[in-house]
């Protein structure tokens, strides 16, 4: 299927302002999830975006840039470690999309979401699993927030060296988690995760 199928169909119905809206960071042991939503425009490359899992981090910078050079709308969502363990990972996840479209400089008219949960806003959204491969709109979301995420966790490792951050952006590699076992958690780790909670207060 196209990837810009769901996009047209709504145009066709009248729909004017349609947003892609994703997160990245829901399995990582330390740092925020991140969420984006993303305003393509009917004459762009669709093409082009694609899931941000399977790209290079090479190519999701240059399609990062590619997306801030079209000045189209974009809006960035955060939820902290501290959220994520005061919530649970999905009902972060789900406020960080949330903030994520209200970023956005005009309140769409309607949602392409990935995943099976909607976000707690009234407006108008089709949730899409693995809605990455099914709407570009979706996947340029997923690359703006794997992105976002990656240069949040790059900042993080000039603060906390010891955990190598730069190089796993705090998913549970073995190298991670060997490294959690020297040291103790920091201040970034998400404390109610396992792999973190069993590590506290030693």
């Amino acid at each position: 299927m196209a990837t810009f199928t769901h996009e047209r169909t709504l145009a066709g119905k009248g729909v004017r302002l349609v947003a892609g809206v994703d997160e990245a960071g829901r399995g990582p042991l330390a740092g925020p999830v991140v969420a984006a939503s993303v305003i393509l425009p009917a004459d762009c490359q669709y093409f082009l975006f694609q899931d941000s899992k399977k790209l290079t981090e090479k190519k999701r910078e240059q399609l990062f840039a590619t997306l801030t050079a079209m000045g189209i709308p974009i809006g960035v969502g955060v939820a902290s470690p501290e959220e994520i363990d005061g919530i649970n990972i999905l009902q972060a996840s789900l406020l960080a999309m949330k903030r994520a479209v209200l970023a956005l400089p005009a309140m769409p008219d309607f949602l392409l979401v990935d995943g099976t949960f909607a976000v707690p806003l009234h407006v108008n959204q089709q949730t899409l699993v693995k809605g990455e491969s099914k709407s570009a709109s979706i996947a340029a979301a997923s690359i703006v927030a794997k992105v976002t995420r990656d240069r949040i966790m790059l900042d993080y490792h000039a603060s906390y060296p010891q955990f190598n951050f730069k190089k796993h952006k705090g998913y549970p590699t073995r190298e991670h988690r060997e490294l959690l076992v020297e040291f103790g958690p920091c201040a970034i780790h998400r404390r109610t995760f396992s792999g973190v909670r069993e590590l506290l207060d030693r």
